[in-house]
């Protein structure tokens, strides 16, 4: 069955940043991740919800490998979370994943991530997936201003036009 819908005659525009996503070498970070035999199902792929602790480590990584952040001065938790499961993982495949920040707000930035499995020499995309994460600060308990150090070395790294 087909369903139409009359009230929207205007195509909606794809945002360029979401096309961008799918182009690996837009990325300037990528890690590998080893996968666990607690990480897959009984269908012998890798549960859905582990792939968000893939995108944990991969972002830890990369904050700290990347972007140098002092996790004493300010912290950071995630605000939203997003992943869009594309082809599945299984126990043989080798994995990476590539991950940038892609927006720098006041207090809050994005992270995009692709996740891979190589076969045959050739990247095979698995999933895409986006967090927005809030810079914190614990003790008053509340979002902080991304701190200067960090923004400045987020938009050196990704090259991305001061916000």
């Amino acid at each position: 069955m087909i369903f139409k819908t009359f009230w929207r005659n205007k195509t909606k525009e794809a945002d360029k940043k979401t096309e961008d996503i799918n182009q690996l070498d837009s990325f300037k970070y990528k890690t590998t991740i080893e996968t666990r035999f607690a990480d897959f199902d009984m269908m012998g792929h890798v549960n859905n919800a582990v792939y968000f602790t893939y995108m944990e480590i991969a972002r830890t990584k990369y904050w700290k490998q990347a972007i140098g952040w002092d996790w004493k001065k300010t912290g950071v938790v995630i605000a939203n979370a997003s992943l869009d499961y594309i082809a599945p993982i299984f126990i043989e495949d080798k994995i990476s994943i590539y991950v940038r920040t892609s927006r720098i707000g006041k207090s809050s930035f994005d992270l995009e991530y692709l996740l891979v499995k190589t076969k045959n020499n050739e990247e095979i995309v698995c999933s895409k997936g986006k967090t927005t994460c809030v810079a914190f600060d614990y003790q008053m308990k509340t979002s902080a201003p991304i701190p200067n150090d960090e923004r400045n070395k987020m938009l050196a790294f990704e090259q991305l036009d001061n916000y």
